[in-house]
């Protein structure tokens, strides 16, 4: 029987792979694969499952036997589709997943900064209210979100439902065109005029490179010092120490992000040190929750089911 590797099974854990095990294969999960492993664990794979293993073009050039990679994952930076295409293999990927699970995760964010949740909790834990006067303990500001203009970074699915929850905050939602853009589309504005009208940046673009550090020491000038950044999309939209030189600066209200440009981040990144105000990070699981998981795995058997049938579906 053919074998189905997934090479990072423990990205998705707690989930029923039930709908893998129904597939006409071998299934074989590896919790993680390091690079040098890479290449003998899927020697005697027709189908391979991953999440963030790279799989490059003298690699795929290796594997004769590799007809399907799943990707289970929106973004597919870690497969070299030009030479999957050379190959014959074919790339698909997941989509619309977490459509529910980023935007509630952006907004928890955002929520966050605005009412100085950890802030608040840190103080309670050190006696701030134990020692208070009176029946509250107002230490930090809070920021109410009606009437505040959210921009929108990247109108897709999940930046087109992040809206509807900021609107329904009573925001204003102005959509950002592309940087690059000449023309500007009905009911958008362009890039620097979205910026510099912005009391909220939410970015929801793919990984590409051309909007490689989309907000830079420059486009980070264009924000009002009052504006808060939320980045759930991809760590390298934004200039790590441009972010950090604006928030230490007092350029920028905050930022929260749940992602970074190196994941996992290296002790001395400069987001992680302790003089960096105002910033609420969260370890890249605005997509984990378990029902989004759970469709991440029903939409990899999906796309495996597709293929057999001649059929291939969310192809790359």
């Amino acid at each position: 029987m053919s074998q189905l590797v997934f090479l990072d099974q423990a990205t998705l854990p707690d989930v029923d792979l039930h709908p893998l095990r129904q597939l006409p294969f071998q299934l074989c999960c590896y919790p993680q694969t390091q690079p040098s492993q890479v290449l003998e664990r899927l020697r005697p794979a027709s189908v391979a499952i991953v999440n963030k293993v790279v799989l490059d073009a003298p690699l795929l050039a290796q594997l004769p036997a590799l007809k399907l990679i799943c990707v289970t994952a929106t973004g597919v930076n870690n497969v070299d589709l030009a030479a999957a295409r050379q190959a014959g293999i074919m790339v698909c990927n997941a989509r619309d997943y977490a459509s529910q699970a980023v935007p509630q995760h952006a907004m928890a964010l955002l929520l966050g900064l605005a009412n100085q949740i950890a802030a608040y909790q840190l103080a309670v834990q050190q006696g701030a209210w134990c020692r208070s006067p009176q029946f509250c303990w107002l230490g930090y500001p809070i920021q109410q979100l009606a009437g505040l203009n959210f921009t929108v970074v990247g109108y897709g699915g999940l930046g087109q439902a992040t809206a509807q929850l900021a609107a329904a905050f009573g925001m204003k939602v102005l959509i950002a065109e592309r940087p690059d853009s000449h023309h500007i589309r009905p009911g958008r504005l362009s890039f620097r005029q979205a910026l510099q009208q912005a009391d909220v940046v939410s970015l929801h673009c793919p990984a590409t490179a051309d909007n490689l550090h989309l907000l830079n020491a420059q486009t980070l000038s264009w924000l009002k010092p009052s504006a808060m950044v939320i980045n759930t999309a991809r760590g390298s939209l934004i200039d790590s120490a441009a972010l950090a030189d604006a928030l230490k600066n007092k350029q920028l209200a905050g930022a929260a992000l749940d992602v970074l440009d190196t994941e996992p981040p290296p002790s001395d990144h400069p987001l992680l040190q302790p003089d960096v105000p105002n910033l609420l990070l969260s370890p890249h699981v605005a997509w984990a929750s378990q029902q989004a998981m759970q469709a991440l795995v029903a939409q990899t058997a999906d796309n495996i089911r597709s293929f057999l049938a001649g059929n291939p579906n969310r192809t790359c």
